[in-house]
């Protein structure tokens, strides 16, 4: 069974371009995506074994924010994080906000957009296995 990856963006077109990467990028994978970190959350808490092994996730989104979701991830029990770890995938160079993410235990890198093959089928390589 491939590694699930779970896109998080409240960006279409972002979310339809790194589908595509990720499809294209050599490494299988299943992918989920979401348009509100909220849906996100609540897809993690209420599926059991729901099988993601990264996450993309996004700082700048209404509502709820990369980093609110990071630390609601980081909250869940054990049994609904899984063996799932994310990747900040962002538009931001802000030095601040890549301290700020690399900061967070789960967060296992810090990649700016657009994501290119070549470090998606890295994330996979490294993440997406058990």
């Amino acid at each position: 069974m491939p590694p699930r990856v779970m896109m998080v963006d409240d960006n279409d077109s972002d979310l339809l371009y790194t589908r595509v990467t990720l499809q294209r990028c050599g490494e299988p994978c299943e992918v989920l995506a979401f348009e509100r970190a909220q849906d996100a959350l609540a897809h993690l808490r209420g599926t059991r074994g729901h099988g993601v092994r990264l996450i993309l996730l996004d700082i700048n989104m209404p509502v709820m924010d990369g980093f609110a979701f990071l630390d609601a991830f980081e909250a869940l029990p054990p049994e609904q994080r899984g063996s799932a770890v994310v990747a900040m995938l962002s538009s931001s160079s802000d030095p601040a906000d890549r301290a700020r993410a690399q900061a967070c235990p789960s967060v296992v890198g810090y990649l700016t957009k657009p994501l290119d093959r070549s470090e998606a089928a890295n994330l996979l390589r490294r993440h997406g296995q058990d």
